[in-house]
């Protein structure tokens, strides 16, 4: 059902009966996105015209965050978890309603680390935290290399390359606070199988079980973004390396400079699969990476491109493109919840460098 819904050029979500509920993942976003804005309207006062004041803002932040502390996942789970409201069908294996994945808690607990950097409110810090015991005691391990990946949830098995790399990066996260080096530790171990897959162009494979049959933008984005994140605290020259690699790879074969396109897949020049997801996450690789200056005009057309193709009158933003076919539904996570993200990410980065 969700497969034939995502190709679905018709939102028949009313007609399937399926109710509206929140999504985690997508409140996460937009938890981050405020958060983004609340840091460049701080910065940047003019943007309170269109943003409103920081105490707007964070009166946003506080209910998002609540909301989002509220609808973690339940269940016998040794520490803070989020999943998806659906039951999700990927191209492998089946998850029950809310069952807990890495990637939906990586940008929970991202989400409530920022919330707490901006109101030093304890509650946030403390459930964000407690994500540390799910990660390294529900999750499954998958012995690889020199070391193990992370799970994607605790019901599977599969070495997913870039949801790993979330949960790597979020003990990244939680070590900032902890400092404790059994967590540098385990940080490492769950690097060093991605890197020994790195193909010798720069790419990653998509997962042990897909390979290379299946590499597109935004994952490609995780897993950078995911590396620089964990190096700030390994400090490895192997791991800067690999970055730089798959940097290279990433910027040249995802993206048309001249129109300013982010592609889904490989150099698709001719069917030219966009889907704003990728769009989106360019901006906090990029940023990351320390690249977001130097290709600011990229990026800035990038955006510009998705604003004038595929935004409506009333602001939303349509879900996919491909050659002349637009697909116009307008779902709430995919694409508008991460549209706001990269977008305020985008505005902090400009406040934050004196750019107008």
């Amino acid at each position: 059902m969700i497969q034939f819904l995502k190709l679905s050029p018709v939102n028949l979500r009313r007609a399937a009966i399926i109710s509206k509920d929140y999504n985690p993942k997508g409140i996460a976003l937009f938890l981050s996105g405020y958060c983004n804005l609340y840091e460049a309207v701080t910065l940047n006062p003019t943007l309170q015209l269109y943003f409103g004041n920081p105490e707007q803002l964070l009166n946003k932040i506080e209910h998002l965050a609540h909301l989002l502390m509220d609808i973690r996942s339940n269940g016998n789970y040794h520490g803070a978890c989020w999943g998806y409201e659906f039951g999700w069908q990927s191209r492998a294996f089946y998850l029950p309603p809310y069952t807990p994945t890495v990637v939906v808690t990586a940008f929970a607990v991202d989400a409530l680390l920022r919330t707490y950097q901006i109101t030093n409110r304890s509650e946030y810090l403390d459930l964000a935290l407690s994500s540390e015991r799910f990660i390294l005691e529900d999750l499954n391990r998958i012995p690889k290399s020199d070391g193990f990946m992370f799970s994607y949830s605790p019901l599977d098995k599969r070495a997913v390359y870039n949801a790993t790399l979330l949960g790597s990066k979020t003990l990244t996260a939680i070590y900032k606070y902890k400092n404790e080096d059994r967590l540098i530790n385990l940080i490492s171990q769950s690097v060093r199988p991605v890197l020994s897959m790195q193909n010798p162009d720069g790419s990653f494979p998509h997962s042990d079980q897909v390979g290379n049959k299946w590499r597109d933008n935004f994952h490609t984005g995780f897993k950078l973004e995911s590396l620089v994140c964990c190096n700030r605290i390994l400090r490895d020259e192997a791991i800067e390396r690999a970055i730089e690699k798959g940097y290279v790879h990433w910027i040249s074969n995802f993206f048309n400079r001249e129109t300013g396109i982010a592609l889904y897949y490989e150099n698709d020049s001719i069917n030219s699969t966009v889907d704003l997801h990728c769009v989106a996450q360019a901006i906090p690789t990029l940023y990351h990476l320390d690249k977001l200056g130097k290709e600011l005009p990229l990026a800035e057309k990038a955006i510009n491109w998705a604003i004038d193709n595929m935004q409506s009158a009333d602001g939303a933003f349509y879900y996919r493109k491909k050659g002349n076919r637009l697909n116009k539904i307008k779902y709430m996570r995919w694409p508008n919840a991460w549209m706001l993200y990269g977008m305020s990410l985008y505005l902090k980065y400009i406040s934050e460098n004196g750019k107008n």
